[in-house]
């Protein structure tokens, strides 16, 4: 790891919640409100389990642990009315938009790879101050993917269409899955700490902080 490329990146790409958005509340919320009539419990296990991967294995995953009566399009579209509610108001990790505009103040071009869907992306940032300054956002459904996190195509996918070596790109990760999906695209991954995960969860990180103040006081 170079300490070079944590304090000056080529560019930086960002999952979205949790690291950029503290939602992770949220999802948990709306699932357990799903959940509730058929008197099951959102586990943790089950949270970290799912956690920043792709949203249709999510429900599938979640569908197989209570035996559902639902498909993953059914839970997905039932949690979505409660999420809708919840998503414009969500808090921002502490110290997020400073960050951006920092790399944004020094030249430096950052993205979002997000597993969440396009029009849902659109109701967490469409109000930002900083949303101006990502120069590209790769959202799980996008055409051009066929796999989601873990696997890197989001990561490589938003590296290419922003003309940047993914070698030389920091990315920003709070899940297991997700820091999966960045190291195998060949990036230097920070993961922000969170209460839905492990130290062993985010272990393959290359830097695990608890916000960007550390970054911005660096």
């Amino acid at each position: 790891m170079s300490i070079e490329l944590i304090n000056n990146p080529v560019a930086a790409i960002f999952d979205l919640d949790g690291t950029l958005l503290d939602t992770e509340p949220l999802y948990t919320d709306a699932v357990q409100k799903v959940l509730d009539p058929f008197g099951a419990t959102y586990t943790m296990a089950l949270k970290r389990k799912v956690m920043g991967g792709d949203s249709r294995r999510s429900a599938q995953l979640t569908i197989e642990e209570f035996d559902l009566p639902m498909t993953p399009e059914e839970l997905l579209a039932a949690r979505e009315v409660h999420l809708k509610k919840l998503f414009r108001h969500a808090p921002e990790i502490n110290g997020a938009g400073l960050y951006i505009k920092h790399l944004a103040s020094q030249g430096i071009p950052t993205g979002i790879a997000t597993s969440s869907h396009s029009h849902l992306c659109e109701l967490k940032i469409s109000h930002r101050d900083w949303t101006p300054l990502i120069s590209e956002i790769v959202c799980g459904n996008d055409e051009s993917l066929s796999r989601g996190k873990p696997e890197p195509d989001i990561f490589l996918l938003c590296a290419q269409r922003m003309g940047v070596d993914p070698a030389r790109t920091l990315a920003f990760e709070d899940s297991r899955n997700g820091v999966l999906a960045a190291k195998a695209a060949g990036m230097t991954v920070v993961a922000i700490e969170s209460p839905y995960t492990t130290p062993e969860d985010l272990a393959e990180a290359d830097v695990i902080i608890p916000d960007y103040h550390l970054l911005l006081a660096s």
